[in-house]
C-alpha cells in the first residue's frame, strides 16, 4: 500500500501552563558565580539537578554518617593514586571524615614507591619489550618483605606495608596512604589478585604469604562493613572489578552473621560507569532501605569537590 501523510488539523493541544515539568528556573537552575566564592557558594549555586544534585547527596551522607560516629569507607583503585590525590584524602582521614581506606595491589605499590622516592607508574610501552617493566628493585624486594615480615606478626597486607614505610623512615612517606592510615590507626585494607601486580614478578614473591596477608585484609574488611547500617557511607572510586567484588562478598559475610546491614549510601565515583560497581556497589546492596549514586567525572576534579564540601560543611557545623 502506498501511504499519504497523515492530517494533523485534528490533533488537540493544551497550554503549556497547564502542563507539569521535572525542570523549572526557580527550583533547579544553577546560580550565578562570582569570583572569590566560598565553597559554600560554589555548591549553592550548582544546579539541583542530576549529577550535581547527587553529588550534594553524598556530600550530606558523608557528613551525617561521621555525626553518627558511622563509618566513611573510601576504596580506591591505583588510578587514584597515580593521580596525585593523596593530600586530598590524607586531609580528610586527617579531619576524621574517612574511618577506612581499601585498595587493591596497585594501589599499594604506587602508595609505596612515593613514599620512597616520591614518584611512580612507569613507561609500561617503554620498557615492555626489554624484559624490564615491574623490575624495580625496591619495590619488589621492600614490599615482599613488608608483607612476609607482617603476615608473621599476624597483620594484613595494608597495615603490614603502612607499618614498614613508617619504621624505615621512607623519604616522602609523607605521601603514603597506608602509613597516614597506620598513624591514625584507621585499618588500611590491600585486596589482591595474584598475577596483577609488579611485585609478584619477584624472586622475592611468595604467593602464599600475600594470600594470607590479602585475606587478612578481606576479612578486616568485612567487619567494617558491617558497621555500615543505619546510616555508613561506602565510596567505590575507580575500581572496576576487584574492589565491587571484595565489597559484595564482604556485605554478604556480615549480614550472614547478623548484621543487619540496611540505611546506609553507596557511591561509585569514576570517568566512565562499568557493570560491577554499577550492580556491586550501587544497585544491589542498596536494594533495600539504602541509597546508592553514580558520580561520573574525573578523579583529579571530582575528589578535590568532594572533599572540600564535606570539609567545609563540617567546619560550618562546628
Amino acid at each position: 500500500m502506498k501511504y499519504r501523510p497523515i492530517d494533523l488539523s485534528g490533533v488537540k493541544t493544551y497550554p503549556l501552563r497547564e502542563r507539569q515539568n521535572k525542570v523549572t528556573a526557580a527550583e533547579h537552575f544553577a546560580r550565578p558565580v562570582s569570583a572569590g566564592m566560598s565553597v559554600a557558594d560554589l555548591l549553592a549555586a550548582l544546579p539541583d539537578q542530576l549529577g550535581s544534585r547527587d553529588l550534594l547527596r553524598v556530600i550530606d551522607a558523608v557528613v551525617a554518617a561521621r555525626a553518627k560516629g558511622k563509618p566513611v569507607v573510601v576504596a580506591m583503585g591505583a588510578h587514584v593514586l597515580k593521580c596525585g590525590l593523596q593530600p586530598v584524602l590524607k586531609s580528610l582521614i586527617e579531619a576524621d571524615v574517612i574511618t577506612a581506606v581499601a585498595l587493591n595491589g596497585a594501589g599499594a605499590v604506587h602508595d609505596y614507591e612515593l613514599s620512597l622516592i616520591g614518584a611512580t607508574s612507569e613507561d609500561v610501552g617503554a620498557v615492555l619489550h626489554c624484559g624490564t617493566f615491574g623490575m624495580a628493585e625496591e619495590t619488589g624486594r621492600d614490599i615482599n618483605r613488608a608483607v612476609r615480615e607482617g603476615v608473621a606478626a599476624g597483620l594484613g597486607f595494608g597495615e603490614a606495608v603502612g607499618r614498614f614505610i613508617i619504621a624505615n623512615q621512607n623519604a616522602c612517606r609523607e605521601y603514603s596512604l597506608l602509613a597516614t592510615c597506620v598513624e591514625r590507626e584507621i585499618p588500611a585494607t590491600v585486596h589482591v589478585a595474584l598475577g596483577t601486580d609488579i611485585i609478584h614478578q619477584h624472586p622475592s614473591a611468595d604467593g602464599s604469604v600475600i594470600g594470607q596477608a590479602s585475606y587478612t585484609d578481606f576479612r578486616i574488611l568485612a567487619s567494617v562493613v558491617a558497621e555500615l547500617g543505619d546510616g555508613g557511607v561506602y565510596l567505590n572510586v575507580g575500581s572496576a572489578v576487584l574492589l565491587p567484588e571484595v565489597f559484595l562478598k564482604a556485605l554478604s559475610i556480615a549480614q550472614n552473621l547478623g548484621h543487619h546491614v540496611d540505611h546506609f549510601t553507596t557511591a561509585n565515583f569514576d570517568m566512565q560507569q562499568h557493570y560491577r560497581p554499577l550492580q556491586n556497589v550501587v544497585k544491589r546492596p542498596t536494594s533495600g532501605q539504602s541509597r546508592g549514586y553514580t558520580i561520573t567525572g574525573h578523579h583529579e576534579i571530582m575528589l578535590p569537590l568532594l572533599a572540600a564540601g564535606i570539609l567545609d560543611r563540617l567546619n560550618g557545623k562546628r
